[in-house]
This record gives C-alpha cells, structure tokens and sequence, in this order.
C-alpha cells in the first residue's frame, strides 16, 4: 500500500493501551510509549501521568516505495537501560540521560524506542546490505488530542519566522509546521515535536492533515524555502526535492516527543542532546572541556554601525569587547577584501586582548571538500578562533551531509561553529562540543518584525526547546520595536547561548548605564529554573545561576500587568542585588537599583507593554 493511500484510510483507534500492546515506561513509571497492530499495521501512542499526550497514530515507514510498516508482526523486545550524568554548556551545566530503551524485531525492521521521565524518542534500524543504495521515506503521523493548543510556524522563510498559536484543530490540511513545535494539552501538560541526531538522512517537518495529526515529511516533500530559492540555482533547487538515497543501512534520526508538566520541565529538557553520541576523544580528549572549546560572548559589527570593516575598526571592536569582559569578536564577510598579513594581525590584536576572532563565510563556498579543507586549515594557520558559516536553508540530505563535514573538519583544525541560516539543532553539539550555536530563527536581524515583545516571549518555550539559538540579543535602537531597555538587557540572559553574540555596537553596551551588569551576564549557566508566572507569549521569568551568583530574568509580553516574584530559589541566607529595571517615564532608559535580599522575599513588578527586569544576586557569603 502506498503512503498517500494509507494516509487518506486512518480511522479511530482506542487510547486505551491494548492487552497485545508492547510497552515501555520510563523510569519514574509515568511516561509510557505502546507499539501495537491493528489490521497488521504498526500503531503507537505516548502517555504522560495516565493523560494521552499522543493519541494512536500510525508509523510510516516505506523503502524504495515499498511499505515496511503495513502487513508487519512484532517480535521479541530487547531492553535496556541507560542512566548517565555528562557536562554541558546551556541551561544547565550536567545533564541528566536517564531512560528505558527497547529494541524492538519487527518484520524486516528494527524499531529502537526511549522512554525518559520528560518525553520519548523512537527510530528505525532497515539493515542493508554494505553497498546497497535505497531511498526511504516517512509518513508518520502525530495525532494531537483535541482540545489541545499548538505553537507553530510555517518553512516560508526555513526556520526564520514569528510563531502563531491555534487550536489544534484550527490547523487546515496542508499547513506546514516547522519543528520543533509546542503544544499544551487541556490539562495544562506540554509537549514538543522534533527530532535528534539527524545525520546521512534529510530532515523532518511536519505537514498538518486537518485531522489533528502532523505528518511526518521528509526534506523532498517539504516546500523550498524562499531563502534557498533567492540564493541558488534552479538545478540546486530541483535537487532538494528529489528522495535522498541512503547506502547500506537505514537509520532514521529520532524521532522526538518532548513532554513536561511545566515550562520548567520542557526548558530544562536534555532529550534531543541525549540521543546523540558522545564526542570523539580523539578529536575532543576532555570532551565538551576540552581546552580549545572556548563558549562565551561576542560583539559583531553587522546591525548597529561601527563604522567600515577595516582592521583598524576590528581592532577597536576587540579592545571594547575586551572592556566588557567578552570573549569573541565575530566579522562579517568584509574580512575577505583583507591580506592574510591584515587578517593574522587583527588575530594577534585580538589575543593580546584574549578575545578570539570569527569569521563569517557563504556555505556555497565549501560544498566542495577540497575549496573547504583548505579554507579551514588557512583560518587555522591565521589562529582564527571559529567560523560563521551562513545561508544553508534546506533540510535536504546534501545540505545535512554539509553539516556533518563541516563539523568534522573544523574539529581537526580546533575550530569552532556557529551555522547562521541554519536548520533547527538536532542535538548534534553534544556529539561536536565545537558547535557553539545555530541561528534557526528570527532574530535581531529581522527589522520588519514588530511586535518583538510577543516573540521574545514565545522563543525560551518554542525554537530554544531544540537547542541553543543565535537570536544576537540586546538592541537599543529602533530594532528593538516595542520592548524597553531593560527587557532588551534581560533578553541575553534568556534567549541564551554559548556562543551569546550581541546585537548592538560594543561601544553603545559600554555607554549603557546597565554596562555594569551587562558585562556580567554569562553564555552558559549551572542551574535554570523557568517560575511559574511564566506563559508562552506573554511572559518570560527566569531565575539562572552561575556560580554563587543567581540572575533573575523578566522579559514580559505586548500587555501590561502586575506579577510577584517570590525568591525561594535563592539558596544562602543573604544577597546583595543589582538591578535593571524600567524607567516608567521612557523605554529607552532604566533605573538601577542595588538591595538586600533572602529567600524569604517577594519581588512585586508592575510591567508595561514589552517591559523587563534583570537582577544579579550575590551571595553575602560566598563572595
């Protein structure tokens, strides 16, 4: 049976788990995945603390337009468990991986399941032979109960677009959903959809069926962005849609359901990151610690003047970033007008001042792997710090292969990444710690983009659930729209990442009163919670720690209103505080404040329209 003919036959299926359904729960015992049959096609569905979070749904799998996953008998399932601790740079600074796993025979098939305490993952294992080509393609669906809401934006501009939210059954057949997206259930519970470990395959997306299912679309199916359309030929164009082939076995990336009863849980998530292997400790021998692997932040001329591209001004730029205490300094591609004699003393500047210096280049430009290697091995030789590599925009198998080369490469010569005009993270940096961050999302640069208070407010609980975004945070001039000073200075300590490049010019960060606790906001964090006046789209709190120090967080919606913040999270007896926060009299002002403060008190905030707090707490005792 063909894909679209299996699609178009769905019917009703039971939430309740079957007596023949094989099952794996997660360690807690509260999240529980179940394959079964019904008329000899593979079924499953997901549930969380007895409440279905996806309702029986069908797997969809074929090889050379051939159904695997119809007229199919299940075997026997091999268990295991994995339960480990690594480091990590993002929200937290140890992960936890602590699931059940299946490996499940089916008929000429293998389907790998891991059931976490917050979500599941599954894949698909076809063994083939060493040199046999074939193409496979998915259709499985996600059929989200009703009632439910979703936050979701479509692949016009790949993944650079505002997040709309709906009903689950507003969604029209033939709408596009790019993950990874959103979802809370009537009974307040969230979910995401994604997926991890994407290599040697083309990406997901997910097409609505107007049913309350997303569909499973591989790169082939997916319409072509207009960014890859506006930047490539009509060839290169027709090449994405064609079904990538894939030599010897057949292994699908994870396929990934995010599940949390709070905000917190889904911020504070390492799923995708955990279904991805460890680092080469040939190429990485401390792993993400390893010596060269150097996260922190980064001034960039590019959206807030600064003057021509010259050495003479990058040099300037590395001396400001040095004055705020960051670590990188990321040029555009007016770097290639320079003599490598210009480029190595702009390097040997920027290391006087232990800022590490980025360059920016066109993906285009390294598909070839001679063209590439040797550009890698002379920014190497010039003591470059790391690359910005731009302009990917498609999920196609030749674009991934792209990545997965890129990562490599760049880790022979101890170079780091950033991917702009990039694919959502598939939690790939946990396997290349050289991966400091991808855009994958409409940030600063968007100068059409209005209501940035709105948006600033739905990306922690959207995009971010993947991984790290480059959003290049904190503008004080007309980008920065409807939202205040102070919501912008806070907006580095949320939208966060480890390579957290800034937005606006060094030297305008430097003059800012809030300097002196912009400077002190870090790229990665120990500890992250997400408290609870938090609502996706209206209002961001976070309370992060680095160190002994915690930051409190606010960036609020596009409508006014009153919150109290109690500060239980505060862990010692006493803090001294330095605040942010709005001036009520302009947007484009703060008032600093300094107090005491203990765990025992509340922080009362009246937020305007776009308004925003930050505060660093630190502890009287442990200075």
């Amino acid at each position: 049976m063909k894909i679209q003919t299996l699609l178009c036959s769905l019917f009703f299926v039971s939430k309740v788990f079957a007596a023949d359904t094989t099952t794996v729960t997660s360690p807690d015992g509260q999240t529980r995945f179940g394959l079964f049959l019904r008329q000899h096609e593979l079924y499953y569905t997901v549930t969380f603390r007895n409440t279905t979070v996806i309702d029986a749904s069908p797997m969809i799998l074929s090889v050379d337009d051939r159904l695997l996953t119809g007229n199919v008998t299940i075997g026997a399932a091999k268990r295991y468990t994995i339960n480990e601790r690594y480091p990590w740079h993002g929200v937290h600074a140890v992960a936890v991986n602590n699931c059940h796993g299946a490996t499940i025979a089916l008929t000429g098939f293998t389907l790998d399941v891991r059931v976490f305490n917050n979500g599941i993952a599954f894949r698909t294992v076809v063994p083939g032979a060493k040199g046999a080509v074939r193409t496979p393609d998915e259709g499985t669906i996600f059929n989200i109960p009703g009632g439910s809401e979703i936050w979701y934006h479509d692949l016009t501009m790949h993944y650079e677009s505002v997040y709309s939210k709906k009903d689950i059954s507003a969604l029209q057949a033939g709408e596009w959903v790019a993950p990874p997206a959103t979802i809370r259930l009537p009974q307040g519970i969230y979910a995401s959809v994604t997926e991890a470990d994407l290599v040697n395959y083309s990406g997901m997306a997910l097409e609505a069926n107007g049913k309350q299912g997303l569909v499973l679309r591989l790169a082939h199916r997916q319409p072509v962005s207009y960014p890859y359309k506006l930047r490539y030929s009509e060839e290169e164009v027709k090449r994405t849609l064609r079904l990538a082939s894939i030599t010897g076995t057949i292994t699908t990336p994870w396929r990934v359901v995010m599940i949390g009863a709070d905000l917190n849980t889904m911020v504070n998530n390492d799923i995708v990151q955990n279904l991805c292997p460890p680092p080469d400790p040939k190429l990485f021998p401390n792993g993400i610690e390893t010596s060269w692997i150097r996260p922190g932040r980064a001034v960039w001329k590019y959206l807030d003047g600064g003057g021509a591209g010259t050495p003479e001004v990058m040099k300037q730029f590395s001396a400001q970033a040095a004055a705020l205490g960051f670590e990188h300094n990321i040029l555009e591609g007016f770097w290639e007008k320079w003599t490598d004699e210009q480029i190595r003393d702009v390097v040997d500047d920027g290391k006087r001042h232990h800022v590490g210096i980025w360059l920016w280049k066109h993906s285009k430009e390294l598909r070839d792997k001679t063209q590439r290697q040797a550009f890698f091995k002379r920014c190497h030789d010039l003591g470059i710090t790391g690359v910005k590599i731009d302009f990917f925009d498609s999920e196609a198998k030749e674009v991934i292969d792209l990545y997965t080369a890129i990562l490599q490469e760049t880790a022979v010569y101890h170079l780091l990444a950033d991917f702009h005009g990039a694919d959502k993270p598939t939690g790939l940096s946990r396997t290349w710690p050289n991966e400091l961050t991808r855009e994958a999302v409409k940030g600063m640069e968007a100068s059409k983009l209005t209501d940035r208070a709105a948006h600033e407010t739905t990306l922690p609980f959207t995009r971010f659930l993947a991984g790290p975004a480059e959003y290049t945070v904190v503008h004080f001039g007309e980008r920065r729209k409807n939202t205040s000073w102070a919501h912008q200075v806070a907006s580095a300590a949320i939208l966060s990442a480890p390579l957290l490049t800034y937005a606006a010019l060094p030297q305008h960060l430097l003059d800012n009163p809030a300097n002196g606790l912009i400077r002190l906001i870090p790229a990665t964090w120990d500890e992250t919670i997400v408290l609870p006046p938090s609502e996706i789209g209206q209002l961001a709190v976070f309370a992060r720690r680095k160190g002994n120090n915690w930051f409190l967080a606010v960036m609020n919606g596009d409508q006014p209103q009153k919150i109290s913040i109690p500060l239980s999270f505060l862990k010692g007896t006493g803090y001294k505080a330095s605040i942010v926060k709005d001036n009520p009299d302009s947007t484009n002002a703060v008032k600093l404040e300094d107090g005491t403060y203990t765990q025992k008190d509340v922080i009362s905030l009246r937020l305007s329209s776009g308004g925003g707090y930050i505060a660093m707490f630190q502890d009287l005792n442990n200075k």
